[in-house]
């Protein structure tokens, strides 16, 4: 019997999966990448009584590889919060899927395991850009507000750590951080335990993030911005968090960064504004390689052409949501 894991390599992703693995070892081959790369279940070959866990990876990008695990034999435990779409049925697959838009894939597992690893569902919900859930897991803990503060910085540092357009962008594989980080059931102990790497994803994102922001706005006003970022890896490593950091500081607004791929072609980050988390998915399932979930979602490529028509869709839709 073989055992296959499964993740996005962005913060919520591995969270749940330290979660999960801190509470129930097993030697397990891990299978994940950037954050942008979902079809995660196309690379696993499984047989008939091996085990698949799937973390936050949309079930609607990996139905059809999803259906060839079960239809091989293997037993596949299923945890998500994006849009899923048809659920296959199968007494061999197990899902915990909540597309709240308040929910993360972190939240569920904590659910799922009575809160055995709640520091690091609360590192892995800070990390997707829910901080009102965060604080709420978080209270049990007794945490000071230094303390949170560290751990929601955490969170976003290896939630940076997950984009680029490759794994050669990223400060590190999401595999080889997720095994450096499961010795710790305690996060501030991974912090004191390894400035080195806590240092490298910290000036990193601070370093990224300002380059970020001495780009003027394609478009802006008070329902929607846009920010097209160039073709740099700095670029695409910083897109995801720079739209979160946005939407933290102009919650009544929804927010798109643009980022220009290596060989044409746009990569888009939509962050639907946090006083109404809705919409993201919608508007970026109106593009054949959009999706995610309401309160964030994406389109892989988009054709440089399309960009102004792009900015008027994306600023008229949130105008007739907040009407």
């Amino acid at each position: 019997m073989a055992d296959f894991d499964v993740f996005n390599g962005d913060a919520d992703g591995i969270c749940a999966l330290l979660q999960l693995r801190q509470a129930e070892p097993r030697d397990a081959t891990l299978v994940t990448g950037v954050k942008r790369d979902i079809a995660l279940l196309d690379r696993v070959s499984a047989a008939a009584g091996d085990r698949v866990c799937v973390l936050d990876v949309s079930l609607d990008k990996n139905r059809e590889a999803l259906c060839r695990l079960l239809e091989a034999g293997a037993s596949v435990w299923y945890c998500d919060h994006h849009y899923a779409g048809d659920i296959p049925v199968s007494t061999a697959l197990e899902t915990h899927i909540n597309t709240e838009s308040t929910v993360c894939t972190s939240l569920l597992v904590n659910g799922h395991l009575a809160g055995a690893g709640r520091a690091w569902a609360v590192v892995g919900t800070f990390g997707d850009n829910l901080r009102e859930s965060a604080q709420r897991l978080a209270r049990p803990l007794g945490l000071s507000a230094e303390d949170l503060k560290r751990l929601e910085n955490l969170g976003i540092y290896i939630n940076y750590n997950g984009y680029g357009s490759d794994l050669a962008e990223l400060h590190f594989h999401p595999g080889d951080l997720y095994r450096e980080l499961l010795p710790y059931p305690d996060p501030q102990a991974f912090m004191r335990d390894n400035r080195d790497t806590f240092e490298k994803l910290e000036g990193g994102y601070h370093e990224d993030l300002a380059a970020a922001r001495s780009i003027q706005a394609e478009h802006a006003d008070d329902v929607a911005a846009v920010y097209v970022l160039p073709d740099a890896p700095w670029a695409r490593r910083v897109s995801g968090v720079y739209g979160n950091a946005l939407a933290n500081e102009h919650p009544a607004r929804a927010h798109a960064v643009v980022t220009e791929k290596p060989g044409g072609g746009l990569l888009v980050s939509v962050r639907a504004p946090l006083s109404h988390r809705v919409g993201a998915d919608v508007f970026c399932r109106r593009y054949p390689t959009g999706g995610g979930r309401a309160a964030a979602a994406g389109i892989n490529n988009l054709a440089t052409d399309q960009l102004p028509a792009f900015v008027d869709a994306f600023a008229a839709f949130y105008r007739d949501a907040d009407a």
